[in-house]
């Protein structure tokens, strides 16, 4: 692509609606609304100063198109950093592709994917972390989503890593100079300053690692699998989370033999419900790959749902199956279902049976319910607000390229940390100083490649 072409598109999505944006920027944006624009007093749009909004009748060759509100936006300060149009016209689907090609007619080119947020990283308008959070706020469903892509919008990650960097590239600096004069043996970089800033960075970078998990779950949905024995009541839990009729259901044990699965949105945050085939072995072979990706989804799922039925379950059957499916990494809500099947007393017997073999040892929390009640699926429901701490303050990392580069700087600062330790001399720690800041200034956009700019823009 040119970034010297003035470009347009369509900003609103596709389709009839009320109202369409088409957006223009570049050198002849203004000029080529000159052409097409003419306001209802009088004044052309060059003659505006930045920031006006304007009423008027888009026109071509004597033809009017359609009334519009015309905004402009006078570089440097726009979205792009160049002169921005933005035409709102009426959402007729002929209006809309009959001004987009008439504005392309007048000179402007159609804008490639994301080129709009390019432009706008190129003109140094945002960083390239920043840039990104463009696409996940567009993308987010959920407060928490929301939450983060403003947080990363705001300049998050580059707030956390910005000082750091600008600190180790003075240290840099001195290692560098100290090359310069490597025969006179002269120590220009404090070895004790710099060991504490390595500490600082080491820090800031295992507290943006660590938040991955969250971030990215919480960016994706995090995933819940509902697992259990087969007629244990997980498809009904599933319809009654959701209420509506997802999952189909059976007084027929191993009725479901796939994943089905559906959002749900609780506390802010976006959670992906999975309902699974029963737990057992099966000669059935189109049972048997159910449970086989059954496994595969408790592996992937980040809190697991162990559905049980105490009709037909004992307590040390429960906890032994437990056992074998927790992991350290997930957490485990135990959900006894079917409560409306048991008296009072035979329920508290079943739920102090299971206090004995040290159930809390075990999960995360336990509910008992019936799908028929519906203040119990909301308890349930409730169960997972503050589950997943997100509104923390700090930037969560949900980008797979930031943990990557990440963890590409740790390892570079765990060498500069173990040469400072050895006392390695200034080539080498010069070496793994500038891989620190290189991997860092990745994120941010303070080193870029094309193949970079590719994949993001």
């Amino acid at each position: 692509m040119n970034i010297n072409d003035t470009i347009v598109a369509l900003s609103t999505v596709p389709g009839s609606a009320a109202l369409a944006v088409m957006r223009l920027s570049g050198d002849k944006a203004i000029s080529i609304a000159d052409k097409v624009f003419k306001s209802r007093y009088g004044k052309k749009v060059s003659q505006q100063n930045t920031h006006q909004v304007l009423l008027g009748d888009f026109h071509y060759k004597n033809a009017l198109i359609d009334e519009v509100l015309l905004s402009v936006f006078k570089t440097p300060n726009s979205y792009t950093g160049e002169d921005v149009v933005e035409i709102s016209c009426h959402g007729s689907v002929y209006v809309q592709q009959k001004i987009l090609k008439i504005l392309q007619d007048m000179g402007a080119r159609l804008a490639e994917p994301g080129e709009f947020t390019l432009r706008a990283f190129l003109n140094k308008k945002m960083d390239l972390s920043q840039a990104e959070a463009v696409a996940d706020l567009i993308a987010a469903e959920s407060e928490a989503a929301h939450h983060i892509a403003v947080q990363h919008l705001r300049g998050g990650i580059s707030k956390s890593l910005g000082s750091l960097r600008e600190r180790l590239l003075s240290f840099a600096s001195l290692i560098e100079l100290e090359l310069d004069f490597s025969e006179e043996d002269v120590a220009f970089a404090d070895r004790t300053q710099l060991r504490a800033l390595v500490d600082d960075i080491r820090t800031t970078l295992k507290n943006l690692l660590d938040s991955f998990e969250t971030g990215n779950a919480i960016k994706h949905g995090i995933p819940v699998a509902l697992i259990g024995m087969p007629n244990a009541g997980k498809s009904s839990l599933l319809n009654a989370l959701l209420e509506e009729e997802k999952a189909l259901v059976s007084d027929i044990a191993g009725t479901t033999r796939d994943s089905i699965e559906d959002t749900l949105t609780i506390g802010g945050i976006q959670y992906r419900f999975i309902d699974t085939a029963g737990l057992r072995k099966t000669t059935d072979v189109v049972e048997a790959m159910g449970v086989e990706r059954t496994q595969e989804k408790i592996d992937k799922a980040s809190i697991l749902m162990y559905v049980v039925d105490p009709t037909i379950q004992s307590p040390k059957a429960v906890i032994t199956a437990v056992a074998e499916i927790r992991r350290d990494d997930t957490t485990l809500l135990l959900v006894i279902n079917k409560k409306d099947l048991l008296e009072k007393e035979e329920l508290n017997l079943f739920l102090d049976a299971l206090e004995q073999l040290d159930l809390d040892a075990l999960v995360y929390d336990k509910i008992s319910i019936s799908t028929k009640d519906d203040s119990d699926i909301t308890a349930l429901r409730q169960r997972f607000a503050g589950l997943v701490q997100w509104n923390t303050g700090s930037a969560l990392v949900s980008n797979q390229r930031h943990w990557a580069a990440l963890q590409a700087a740790m390892a570079g600062v765990m060498e500069v940390t173990q040469g400072i330790k050895e006392n390695r001399s200034s080539d080498l720690l010069a070496i793994d100083i500038r891989r620190t800041l290189h991997e860092m200034g990745t994120i941010t956009g303070e080193v870029t490649t094309d193949d970079i700019l590719g994949n993001i823009f």
